[in-house]
């Protein structure tokens, strides 16, 4: 593993890469979910690497390592939104497909880390999106237990919380993580519209997804506590031109009794969802091919 540091704008961001021993098959950026740190990738990026796949993960400014040591104790005053994680995201992107040209550049997004790339200003630096347990955000399509909880949080705890500290506390309130005041509030927007980031940022965030013409696989788990299938298929929408697949992913094909929305990257999945990970890149080779299929289920 090499650690660097990326200037983007004012914010320094810590990007770790994982390089095989041999020539890379392929060319990975991997999108963090929200709040979600990038040292939780490591043992799922490692492994891909062994299998010959060159991997970058990063944090997004005011998360993990890209805190900086000024903001340790707090985020008050910290200024970043989703605006400015989509810059974040992008730039490693593009520092990624400068240090490997000529082999194909490969997004693999969790949760949030499938929903930005529609907001990239370049999506022609991308050959292709591999989407893990992510869908729309919108609240009415979370799974049945967050959607009874999730009108608190919205509507009560994220405002109080933010007005009273200047960012939302998520860490000490056991939700999400520390988050930057503009980073959440923006999201909110996002949970809170029926067509999400679509709906909230208007017709030019709308026209951004339609942009994109790599393709795009979706892997739903079935037993994910935060995203439906319903969520995925709304997120997976909003690519419009782009070459889709959506496939189910069940526990008992991992032979789990639960996946969840986190369980894909832990050690535990190895020998299973982890070699499924490889099939998928594979397929989006298939996608690239022009072959365009909105919904399957395996």
């Amino acid at each position: 593993m090499q650690t660097s540091v990326l200037a983007v704008d004012s914010a320094a961001l810590a990007v770790r890469t994982y390089a095989p021993a041999t020539p890379p098959l392929g060319n990975l950026v991997l999108g963090a979910a929200m709040g979600v740190r990038q040292a939780y990738y490591e043992p799922f990026a490692r492994w891909l690497a062994e299998q010959g796949y060159r991997v970058t993960t990063f944090d997004y400014r005011g998360v993990g390592d890209s805190r900086g040591p000024a903001w340790r104790g707090s985020l008050r005053g910290f200024q970043a939104d989703l605006r400015d994680w989509v810059r974040d995201y992008e730039a490693v992107v593009s520092q990624a497909r400068a240090a490997c040209p000529g082999t194909p550049l490969v997004l693999l997004g969790h949760s949030l880390g499938a929903q930005l790339p529609g907001l990239f200003q370049r999506p022609e630096q991308i050959d292709g999106l591999l989407s893990l347990a992510s869908g729309s955000g919108y609240w009415r399509d979370n799974a049945p237990r967050l959607r009874r909880s999730v009108p608190y949080f919205w509507w009560v705890l994220v405002p109080l919380a933010t007005r009273c500290f200047g960012y939302f506390p998520g860490r000490r309130l056991g939700k999400v993580g520390d988050l930057p005041a503009g980073v959440i509030l923006q999201w909110r927007r996002w949970c809170l519209n029926p067509r999400y980031s679509v709906g909230a940022e208007g017709p030019a965030a709308e026209q951004s997804y339609a942009r994109v013409r790599y393709p795009v696989l979706a892997l739903s788990v079935q037993d994910d506590e935060m995203m439906t299938l319903r969520g995925t298929q709304s997120l997976i929408g909003f690519y419009a031109n782009a070459p889709q697949r959506i496939e189910v992913v069940r526990p008992v094909d991992a032979l789990a009794r639960r996946i969840g929305h986190f369980g894909w990257f832990r050690e535990s999945f190895r020998a299973t969802l982890w070699p499924r990970t490889i099939a998928s890149l594979n397929a989006l080779a298939v996608l690239r091919q022009g072959q365009h299929v909105t919904h399957s289920t395996v």
